[in-house]
């Protein structure tokens, strides 16, 4: 359905329902019928606002895509969670139209429902007004706030205090394909309960134990789950996310994933001694550059790697490969039976830097894709364990991936692999680490990688805010309190050690984990039946209800200025704690002249904006939708008055401690490599980025395919519909996720065959749209042949 026939099949859904149930028959009686009637009146009102901006948008956003043949951008995606938003409401009022007069119609539970949906909306309706104030500055086909205050800052401000229950509750990963939900809601149910657990425990088994007695109350209560699902993402530090994205690491779940995956004839842990050694140059092979060991933060010690390829390949059960292999306490991770056939080494090696916010995870967590990949591309595949923060912040890991690829380099012919053809891939963080990895290499003068293959990629670590950025407001695996402390902690601002409290041991808990599972369900049953039978029963969501503004956001605007930066960038210069920074273009002096350090840069040279020249046709187009930020009058309540006059967005009860701390760290280039001067793109080899449609990173990916394409590098943009953040570590779990690795296989062929055209999945057509199904989105190459 287009735009005007999905508000048209709104406003008749509500209307009917709205008439049914006031109509002051049977069916009127009762709290329930009350708030449905509320919420189906309230929610045509939010559409009534919403109609007019999701036209303009629909007319501008076009504006800000990579190329006509790519629509994808941060507002793109804002005005498709808001679609998605309505069609599911038009879904759920038809449903309740063609039921309500059934004896088994569950009135409170429908009312719940839409209550959430129409808290949803609300919401999205406050992100779109923050979008229009961007549109104002963002004018030039830009993504990003050009400053961490001003914008920034007020979105910054704006999501610790604004409600975000609504998304993790009854709404839980809406926008995203039908087939992930189940798996996005047992990931919240396992956090919330892993939560409410946490630091009472001496072991991991404790934790895990205690949250499977108490996990019953959130599986049954959706809008308890919701609210300690809030609590949890705006209050817990970094070290309980880095535990409990380690769960996939433990012996149980990996060995699960193991059963489950390709079988592959070698899977070895590698710890590599850090001792420096000499590289041939690119330019000169007579020549040679000391590749000193990384250093930064915890020292000089071995580099832990993975070495997994599908065939036993030449090199690969050799003694000097052997006396590097670590034990990791599982299965035997070579298999040499008797009949295993050796085959001569590949023409081409994948280095690969798992994702996990630069603070959890290892390759093992990534294990599964891994292996399809080396199944599916005949390569055997190296993945790096770089050292983790907040132990071991920037430049630690860089320092770290680096010496790995170039120790792959010298040692090739213990990886099964010919030293032909190398190409570098990873995911969110390890994209990240690709990119500024080449950056590094071409610093040092060394031999390049053939290609990059990145996906949803982190390349601005700055808190700039961007129209994809607001998705984090209801991202259920991406939320800005948790993105900011992780990116916090790879810069070096989070303590390397947690708070210490007292804990208890596991076997004096047992008897009240026990009890509290049996109360729980008790709890939980009973409630499930109170809704079966009582209709007068009062939803908990009420007390949130209350804060919703009955005026529209037609209102004057009543808005205070938001304080800006006249300066364009900060000066930069590196903090005493991110002094091991200025050694990244440092090398032997036998080399050619390293990259320039950051400190030694102006501001202009890493400014990632395309045009400072205004396009009069854009400027046309968006006048009418762009909202400047109004004049404050003084004495005016600061954090109340970013909305129009009369609207408000819902607010927590439990604010967020949110602490977005500017760090000069985030903008040298070799972390946020969007912020790379010109010279230091040019370097890179060609780069395919495979991003998510509905990922608050999309903005990153997109902006940063503009400015390679800019200085006429070779660069690929691939789409992904309807997938979360992260979807390669789902891959095993839907079809959808499946055919989305698929996708970053084929980019990674195409990286080795150096061929700039995309093709189709061997063994998988494109899929086509419908109502909620993925689609796979193939681009074009842009930059030099």
């Amino acid at each position: 359905m287009d735009t005007k026939a999905v508000f048209a099949a709104l406003y008749s859904v509500c209307e009917e329902n709205a008439a049914f149930f006031s109509g002051g028959g049977k069916a009127s009686q009762g709290d329930a019928a009350r708030r449905l009637v509320d919420s189906m009146k309230l929610i045509q009102e939010h559409a009534r606002s919403l109609e007019p901006v999701i036209s303009s948008f629909a007319a501008v956003y076009h504006h800000f895509d990579f190329d006509p043949h790519i629509p994808a951008n941060g507002y793109r995606s804002l005005v498709k969670v808001v679609r998605c938003c309505l069609l599911h409401i038009i879904h759920k009022g038809r449903y309740i139209t063609a039921n309500r007069r059934s004896i088994f119609f569950r009135a409170a539970h429908n009312a719940g429902e839409m209550e959430a949906y129409c808290n949803a909306l609300c919401q999205l309706r406050a992100l779109l007004y923050l979008a229009q104030r961007l549109l104002h500055d963002n004018s030039h086909g830009n993504l990003f706030f050009q400053d961490e205050s001003g914008l920034s800052e007020s979105f910054v401000r704006e999501y610790a205090s604004m409600h975000k229950g609504c998304f993790y509750g009854r709404c839980l990963g809406f926008q995203f394909t039908p087939s992930i939900r189940p798996c996005l809601q047992t990931i919240a149910i396992g956090l919330v309960s892993f939560g409410e657990n946490y630091r009472r425990h001496q072991s991991g088994i404790g934790i895990a134990a205690s949250s499977f007695f108490t996990s019953g109350k959130y599986a049954i209560d959706p809008e308890l789950r919701g609210a300690e699902f809030e609590r949890i993402t705006q209050n817990l530090d970094v070290h309980f996310w880095k535990t409990y994205w380690n769960i996939t690491e433990t012996e149980v779940l990996s060995s699960l994933a193991s059963m489950t995956s390709a079988q592959v004839k070698v899977n070895r842990a590698l710890s590599v001694p850090a001792v420096p050694f000499d590289l041939p140059l690119a330019s000169n092979h007579r020549a040679s550059v000391t590749i000193a060991p990384p250093s930064a933060h915890i020292g000089i010690a071995p580099v832990q790697m993975r070495l997994i390829s599908y065939d036993l390949r030449e090199g690969q059960d050799s003694e000097a490969l052997l006396s590097l292999s670590r034990s990791e306490g599982g299965a035997i991770s070579l298999s040499l039976g008797l009949k295993t056939k050796r085959l001569p080494s590949s023409p081409c090696l994948l280095i690969h830097f798992h994702g996990g916010g630069f603070v959890a995870q290892t390759s093992k967590s990534h294990e599964p894709y891994l292996k399809s990949w080396s199944q599916d591309l005949g390569v055997p595949i190296l993945s790096v364990d770089y050292s983790l923060a907040p132990e071991a912040p920037f430049p630690r890991a860089l320092e770290e991936c680096f010496y790995a690829y170039c120790w792959a380099l010298r040692n090739h012919h213990l990886l099964g692999w010919t030293g032909e053809k190398v190409c570098l891939a990873g995911d969110s963080a390890g994209g990240n680490l690709c990119v500024t990895t080449s950056m590094r290499a071409a610093a040092f003068g060394v031999r390049m990688p053939d290609g990059i293959v990145a996906a949803y990629p982190a390349t601005l670590l700055t808190a700039y805010a961007s129209p994809s950025r607001l998705l984090t407001l209801m991202d259920p695996l991406l939320p800005l309190s948790v993105l900011s402390r992780c990116l916090s902690a790879y810069a070096g601002n989070e303590p390397q050690t947690e708070k210490q409290v007292e804990k208890v041991s596991t076997l004096s808990l047992v008897r009240r984990d026990t009890a509290l599972l049996l109360r729980d369900f008790r709890q939980g049953a009973s409630n499930w039946i109170q809704s079966l039978l009582d209709p007068n029963r009062a939803s908990a969501s009420n007390a949130v209800r209350k804060s919703i503004s009955e005026a529209t956001i037609s209102s004057p605007h009543a808005d205070p200025p938001v304080p800006s930066d006249t300066s364009e960038f900060p000066t930069r210069k590196l903090s005493v704690k991110s002094q091991t920074c200025q050694d990244l273009g440092s090398h032997n002096s036998s080399t050619s002249q390293s990259e320039p350090l950051l400190s030694e840069r102006t501001p202009e040279d890493v400014s990632f904006f395309l045009s400072k020249d205004a396009d009069p046709a854009m400027t046309n187009d968006l006048s009418s939708l762009a909202i400047p930020p109004p004049a404050r009058e003084d004495g005016s309540e600061f954090g109340r008055r970013d909305f129009p006059l009369g609207f408000q967005p819902l607010r927590s009860e439990q604010l967020a401690e949110m602490r977005v701390e500017s760090s000069p760290v985030f903008k040298d280039p070799y972390c946020s490599p969007l912020l790379a001067p010109d010279s230091m793109l040019k370097g890179l080899p060609p780069v395919h980025i495979v991003a998510c449609a509905l990922d608050p990173m999309l903005d990153d990916s997109v902006m940063f395919a503009k400015r390679l394409r800019n200085v006429d590098q070779p660069v690929t943009l691939c789409i992904v519909d309807d997938l979360p953040h992260g979807f390669l570590s789902l891959s095993q779990l839907s079809k959808e996720t499946r055919e989305a690795a698929n996708v970053c296989a084929e980019r990674i062929r195409a990286a080795f065959t150096h061929n700039d055209t995309p093709p189709e999945p061997r063994k998988h057509r494109k899929l086509e749209r419908t109502d909620r199904g993925v689609t796979l989105v193939y681009t074009r190459s842009e930059g030099r042949e």
